[in-house]
């Protein structure tokens, strides 16, 4: 049976003008411009949202839930991001935020930040039965690292910690809460992830490592940016309902959550080609004295996603002052422990690879199309150019191999092909004439 796949990337092809922009950019290949169009293999997408910061004609974007789909519910709870703090120059606390979200429509607010506590003293727990073999450890926090490791890097999924998502962790708790605080049935109340990305939509939607997502969508901070800046203007600056520590909102940027899990021994690398040259060298034994890994797709971590309004500096050094000014106890000594054993924390499904680049499901018909691909590689020019519509020359033998195009959708080839037909009408002429 294939695998169900939602995607929030989406392409408008009335926009695309084929410019190879995305083409290029795509970390898994999942790109093709076909008849003057770009097209999205869904196998390979990871919803990174690469295609989206460099299209410049807007035909990329990311599909996320309305305002309006919180009326579904009678009561409405809003989960923000860290990184939704750091789009707000001058902040003096996280609760401002919080309470510009209770004006606009919600009835609860909780901090996903809090959930990254939860989560961090989780991941702590669970790394003390992890044997030094099974180092590094990976961090499952973002999920197109999570993706991005199905693809590219299936030998490295042993290494992803089962912990769920700091949303998915701050959903159940959050619904649990205030269900029992008001007395109301949990299908009653709808928790909304507030994101800064569109993979935080796929992982809702169609989730890795748990069978359902405890949250009932995500809505765009983009959209909500206004909404809330309007507010911020009415909020006392001494509005006290924020509770997570420093090292929760610190999950905003890169490097948050590996302080708060293992600062020592550890690695953040944020940007998805800067994280991809790590994986590689991770799945090639050169880093031995690494215990945890934390990997961001985007550049400064979430603080960047393509969903957010601020600069992502700017939006990273907000989020560091308002730091300063929250609970700054560890989470080893703020979480309770009850946390651990009242909620599913782990994953209850097993990571699987992801067969996208696999050329047949039947091994000898597949070293069969290696070896004709491999073929096909050493007779293309090797210029990587795009214009045959495949991000590289490798991949354009792929496709061939496939029977997605063939030798002389590649100009250098026709290229040469049509001098070899005009010297042979050349020739052909001459004998006519003699």
């Amino acid at each position: 049976m294939s695998e169900q796949r939602f995607h929030s990337v989406r392409l408008d092809k009335d926009k695309c003008k084929g410019c190879t922009n995305c083409l290029k950019r795509c970390p898994t290949e999942a790109i093709r411009v076909r008849g003057g169009r770009a097209h999205i293999i869904d196998e390979r997408c990871i919803d990174c949202g690469e295609c989206i910061r460099v299209c410049g004609y807007h035909a990329k974007y990311a599909q996320t839930d309305p305002l309006e789909s919180i009326r579904r519910f009678r009561y409405k709870i809003a989960l923000p991001a860290p990184s939704l703090y750091g789009q707000f120059k001058h902040l003096v606390s996280p609760s401002q935020v919080l309470e510009g979200l209770k004006r606009i429509g919600f009835d609860e607010v909780f901090e996903v930040a809090e959930g990254a506590d939860i989560v961090t003293r989780a991941i702590r727990e669970r790394m003390r039965n992890i044997r030094p073999d099974q180092y590094p450890v990976i961090s499952s926090a973002c999920p197109v690292i999570v993706r991005l490791i199905r693809v590219r890097f299936p030998e490295l999924i042993p290494h992803i910690i089962d912990v769920r998502q700091p949303m998915e962790v701050a959903a159940m708790v959050a619904r649990r809460e205030f269900c029992k605080a008001h007395d109301v049935k949990p299908e009653e109340v709808g928790c909304f992830f507030i994101t800064p990305c569109a993979a935080k939509m796929t992982a809702i939607r169609n989730p890795i490592g748990h069978e359902t997502s405890a949250l009932d969508g995500a809505i765009s901070m983009l959209e909500l940016y206004g909404l809330i800046a309007a507010q911020l203007k009415n909020v006392p600056v001494n509005t006290h309902i924020a509770r997570a520590s420093s090292y929760g909102v610190g999950w905003a940027g890169s490097g948050g959550e590996a302080m708060a899990v293992c600062p020592e021994h550890s690695m953040a690398v944020d940007g998805i080609e800067n994280v991809i040259r790590v994986l590689e060298e991770i799945e090639n034994d050169k880093l031995n004295d690494l215990v945890f890994f934390e990997g961001a797709a985007c550049t400064g971590g979430c603080v960047g996603g393509p969903l957010t309004f601020e600069n992502s500096y700017v939006a990273r050094n907000a989020v560091h002052a308002l730091m300063s000014g929250c609970d700054i106890a560890h989470p080893d000594e703020k979480v309770k422990t009850a946390y651990l054993t009242t909620y599913p924390l782990t994953f209850n499904r097993n990571i699987s690879a992801n067969s996208a680049m696999r050329l047949d499901d039947d091994i000898v018909e597949a070293m069969r199309k290696m070896e004709q691909l491999e073929e096909i590689v050493r007779s293309l020019p090797g210029y990587d150019c795009g214009s045959c519509g495949s991000p590289t020359c490798r991949t354009f033998a792929e496709d061939i191999v496939r029977g997605y195009c063939n030798r002389m959708d590649c100009i250098h080839v026709l290229k040469e092909q049509l001098k070899v037909m005009a010297q042979q009408m050349v020739e052909l002429a001459k004998t006519t004439r003699e």
